[in-house]
């Protein structure tokens, strides 16, 4: 009998859709900006295909951190091994770390964001294999399943003789929500190890050739770029290469509104995205991969949510990353929050990478369950 350990973030994630650059020390500011918890409903999908699996026996907290969302899945005989009082702290996150290592569980299975991992990891270290169901902002660290179905399928799969060692990221909140990302190594978890199933850690490209690149890319998006349209410009330097063409600001790690060589709303939230949208004729939404892991959506990018893809089409999405980028990246990926909308986006997409240059780009299709 396989012994897994869980532990559910309710508030992981919050700030992603209202446009804050993490949750962590902001779920009042979250909730006030109209944020819902979606980290159950994430835990909730891993849970209920998991479901009707033999051979494993959960222990968890109670309420919203793990008790309540084993039983709306239909896994029963389940064990809770630690008790929330009120809503629960990071230092309820620990405690709950403890008590599963000191039981001697065979994997620790969270729902959060690189808060949450480096919470537990703080706590287990390496004595205890991790696995991480996406559900933060920004997910950078390398202990993450691609997307909630496919966490079902490691835990299925996991041996503690088939473990990787997995970055956790230990990423500095207040200099993210000011527009600079610095991150450090916090700690070597370990990790169920399946190929394309655990994202890698998030990296940052500074080579001279990059920016020739991104450059290249800026002034050729500068002379496609319809008059009378709304753009909606994703994070990250590739598209702030853009926005300085434009002669425009970008903010680097948010999202912004351009038109007509004028930034319309700075980083935005998703009901500023929808509602703008919703007023325009035209609206086209430019996005870049995320470095190393090749996610196009759902990392550090939620206020372009599954609603907004559905409202302006998912055939207004253009897609821009350097060759170097894009060398490193044998797929890309869709976690909309919405699975049906992720296949939607079918095998492969046409990701522009240089001056009248595009390349085609497989996307990775999970294993149906």
């Amino acid at each position: 009998m396989k012994r897994i350990g869980l532990i559910v973030n309710p508030v992981a994630g919050m700030g992603g859709s209202v446009g804050l650059k993490g949750t962590d020390g902001n779920v009042e500011e979250a909730r006030q900006r109209g944020a819902v918890p979606h980290a159950m409903e994430r835990a909730r999908i891993t849970l209920a295909l998991l479901s009707r699996e033999t051979g494993l026996h959960f222990i968890t907290c109670s309420g919203a951190m793990g008790g309540d969302i084993l039983q709306e899945a239909g896994i029963k005989g389940f064990e809770i091994m630690y008790t929330v009082s009120g809503e629960s702290r990071a230092s309820d996150t620990k405690a709950a770390a403890r008590r599963f290592r000191e039981a001697g569980v065979d994997l620790l299975l969270f729902c959060g964001g690189d808060g949450t991992a480096r919470d537990i990891f703080e706590v287990t270290g390496r004595d205890v294999p991790l696995l991480g169901i996406p559900a933060g902002v920004k997910m950078y660290s390398a202990v993450f399943a691609i997307d909630p179905t496919v966490a079902a399928e490691l835990v299925r799969e996991s041996d503690t003789k088939n473990l990787r060692d997995s970055e956790i990221l230990d990423v500095d909140e207040e200099a993210y929500r000011g527009g600079e990302l610095k991150t450090r190594i916090f700690g070597i978890a370990r990790t169920p190890s399946g190929a394309g199933k655990i994202q890698p850690a998030k990296q940052v490209y500074e080579e001279p050739d990059e920016e020739r690149a991104k450059q290249e890319i800026a002034r050729f998006m500068q002379e496609v770029m319809l008059p009378d349209t709304l753009y909606i410009l994703g994070a990250g330097t590739t598209t702030e290469a853009i926005a300085h063409r434009l002669g425009v600001q970008k903010t680097l790690l948010g999202v912004d509104a351009v038109k007509d060589g004028k930034v319309i709303a700075a980083d935005v939230d998703e009901k500023t995205i929808l509602d703008l949208a919703a007023r325009e004729k035209e609206t086209r939404i430019i996005l870049s991969p995320i470095g190393a892991q090749g996610f196009i959506l759902g990392r550090g990018n939620q206020q372009i949510s599954a609603r907004v893809i559905r409202l302006v089409g998912r055939n207004n999405i253009i897609l821009v990353a350097t060759p170097h980028k894009l060398a490193e990246l044998p797929e890309l990926y869709v976690d909309s929050g919405d699975p049906v909308l992720d296949t939607e986006f079918g095998n492969s997409i046409q990701v522009i990478s240089g001056y009248r240059i595009a390349q085609r780009k497989k996307i990775h299709q999970p294993v149906a369950l």
